[in-house]
């Protein structure tokens, strides 16, 4: 399927509102023809921050499912940032995850395949990306997962 758009209906997926930033930076940035995205973090879809450490306060599934989120917010940057045309996006380039977890949790990148699984069910072929999951102590306003991206533009 060529058409972005009729792949997020196909899925049934409702892209969420894009968030302004909430410090001293931007939400996007287009430096040629790459596209930053700032950090996105894990907030359910009634615009609720999905808080905790995973491994403590959730589990792999919930963590899985906040990463999700976060991939979801990313796109709704994606989309804000191409005027609402996501076809304009060549490939994601990176991801990078950061998952609140405990010490002995080990299994930061299955969180992270919920932000990976939803851009490249997405996307398809462009969604493909290298990336990085990290283990971190915390993360701002205690949510449990934060995922940033880098895209190509036509």
């Amino acid at each position: 399927m060529s058409n972005i758009d009729d792949n997020l209906k196909k899925l049934n997926i409702i892209l969420p509102d894009p968030k302004g930033p909430v410090g001293a930076y931007v939400a996007t940035k287009i430096v040629g023809k790459i596209l930053f995205i700032s950090g996105q973090v894990s907030i359910d879809k009634n615009a609720k921050l999905i808080t905790g450490k995973i491994g403590k306060d959730l589990n792999l599934q919930q963590g899985y499912m906040a990463a999700e989120r976060c991939g979801l917010s990313i796109i709704a940057h994606v989309k804000k940032a191409c005027n609402g045309d996501l076809n304009k996006i060549k490939t994601c380039v990176k991801l990078t995850g950061y998952v609140n977890s405990t010490d002995d949790f080990k299994d930061q990148p299955k969180i992270i395949n919920g932000a990976s699984d939803i851009i490249a069910k997405i996307f398809e072929k462009k969604g493909e990306h290298t990336r990085a999951a990290v283990s971190v102590n915390s993360l701002p306003l205690g949510v449990a997962v934060e995922v940033d991206a880098i895209f190509e533009l036509i």
